[in-house]
């Protein structure tokens, strides 16, 4: 099954172009490496309006996967998690409660991380933390279980 990708930076700064985004470049190598087609990319302000917009866009430009980076973590601005869930229809805690004990191996401030997986519409949503190589990590943690979720968020029978 072809993965087709969207991919969502969540920063003010970068947003503002006070600075390079790094998380997005580093998330569409991840993704073109693991055999997926990135078809869609944006840099959106930590702004939950802003966040669900370009979410449902590129659910509906059939991105079956949407990988976003940033906004995961306790900061007064950190608001991704709300934002996804507040448009989800069923949120998959496995996915964070891996990435965060896998990622309890590396820092212990991962128990921070407020990074979660959703359905949204007819998408996998992931929200990733905003640090590129912990972007990066937790997307190999639970790589392999995304193309079985992919199928049943966009309803391709499947074997399993």
């Amino acid at each position: 099954m072809e993965i087709t990708v969207g991919i969502i930076t969540v920063s003010d700064r970068a947003s503002a172009g006070e600075y390079v985004d790094l998380g997005g470049p580093a998330l569409m190598k991840a993704a073109q490496d693991a055999g997926w087609q990135v078809s869609a990319e944006a840099i959106v302000p930590d702004d939950k309006a802003r966040i669900q917009e370009t979410i449902r866009s590129f659910s509906q430009q059939g991105c079956g996967l949407i990988l976003t980076t940033g906004g995961t973590g306790i900061a007064e601005r950190d608001i991704t998690p709300e934002a996804i869930r507040a448009i989800m229809r069923v949120e998959v805690p496995g996915f964070g409660e891996v990435m965060r004990a896998e990622s309890m191996k590396i820092t212990p401030n991962a128990i921070l991380s407020r990074s979660l997986a959703a359905i949204v519409d007819l998408s996998l949503v992931i929200a990733l933390p905003g640090k590129p190589s912990g972007a990066v990590e937790c997307l190999g943690f639970i790589s392999g279980s995304i193309p079985h979720a992919v199928a049943l968020a966009q309803r391709v029978p499947t074997s399993c």
